[in-house]
């Protein structure tokens, strides 16, 4: 008999300190989004790129109604990420379109879309998933406890020295909180909706729910802070991923900040870790009775994930109204995975 993932939530890296409560996104403005570009405009191509400050649009609303003003297909449209309804964002869009100039352009979606306009320029490529370093994040916590601000600052000094699971969070789940076991259901049984991008959504957050699991027990073995023998660790200045051979050698970059280890999204082409780690990774597949999922069937190719993020830069604030929080991630992370630790609320991660 196998067992499913765990849905009651996951372990906190600083468990022992007191959390602030209060909540988030009382307002869309109380949570504020900016993109760090992986690159800028060149200022000539054939595709427009606007860099839009809106609030109450989820990224794929936005697609439609630029593609409506411009008379585009929405698959003319790129952007680097995909963006909360409830938030204050600053996003670039990229549109295949070599007319109007970026002047008229910009005008056109000021008079006929509820955004700012903050930018237009020209580029040679489509903005792609991924073409972008991270995101910028101010967030209000509000009506937290009296002593929010001591108790913030005890954690955010214990997460700058231990870092931050890298837990995808809840809004990967689903309103409902059931993509995952959907996921899991059409990854073993073929059986689900028929729509393709629903489909990818569904099998991607069983991915994830299972990142988080293995996560999860990572940390509830107490090896968060620690390298092991067979990682697949990732360089953080060029990206390179490369098997733990030499512990001794690669713990003293890992304590420096330089390098940190990854974990498993599964699929038919993930490099697998190997040694001690790559055990762990296959006794979670053994357990849950995937050891023969047909990923490839499904069309998930799998790979790797970044699993310990290091902030060193947050800035914490007190306001009338709670605490602003001000900190950096890399793209693909998620900000309440850090808040959580704040908060102590497991609902902002989850592995279901």
């Amino acid at each position: 008999m196998t067992s499913q993932p765990d849905p009651q939530g996951l372990p906190f890296v600083t468990p022992e300190l007191p959390g602030i409560g209060g909540g988030i996104k009382q307002a869309p403005a109380h949570f504020q989004v900016q993109e760090i570009p992986l690159y800028l405009p060149e200022g000539s191509g054939e595709h427009l790129y606007l860099t839009l400050r809106r609030e109450g649009w989820t990224t794929r609303a936005l697609v439609k109604r630029l593609a409506a003003v411009f008379g585009l297909r929405e698959s003319e449209i790129g952007y680097a990420g995909l963006k909360d309804k409830q938030a204050l964002v600053t996003q670039t869009f990229s549109l295949h379109l070599r007319s109007p100039e970026p002047e008229e352009a910009a005008r056109l979606v000021a008079d006929q879309l509820p955004v700012e306009v903050l930018s237009a320029s020209r580029h040679r490529n489509k903005l792609k998933p991924g073409h972008l370093l991270g995101n910028r994040f101010r967030v209000l916590v509000s009506g937290p406890h009296p002593e929010a601000a001591d108790r913030a600052r005890a954690i955010a000094g214990e997460l700058i020295r231990r870092g931050v699971p890298n837990y995808f969070g809840q809004q990967r789940f689903g309103m409902e909180g059931d993509n995952a076991q959907r996921g899991r259901r059409l990854l073993l049984t073929g059986k689900g909706p028929r729509q393709k991008w629903l489909r990818r959504l569904l099998l991607n957050a069983f991915q994830s729910q299972l990142f988080n699991l293995w996560l999860a027990r990572r940390i509830a073995d107490g090896l968060f802070q620690e390298l092991l023998e067979g990682d697949l660790a990732k360089k953080l200045d060029t990206g390179g991923l490369f098997t733990v051979e030499d512990l001794a050698r690669e713990r003293e970059r890992f304590v420096a900040g330089q390098i940190t280890y990854t974990g498993p999204i599964y699929g038919a082409k993930m490099l697998p870790a190997q040694g001690e780690a790559g055990r762990r990774e296959q006794a979670l597949l053994e357990e849950l009775g995937l050891e023969e999922a047909p990923w490839g069937r499904a069309g998930l190719k799998g790979g790797r994930r970044r699993a310990r993020l290091l902030v060193p830069e947050l800035e914490i604030k007190p306001d009338a109204e709670g605490l602003w929080f001000g900190f950096s991630l890399p793209k693909g992370s998620y900000a309440t995975s850090l808040l959580r630790e704040f908060l102590k609320d497991d609902s902002l991660a989850g592995a279901s």
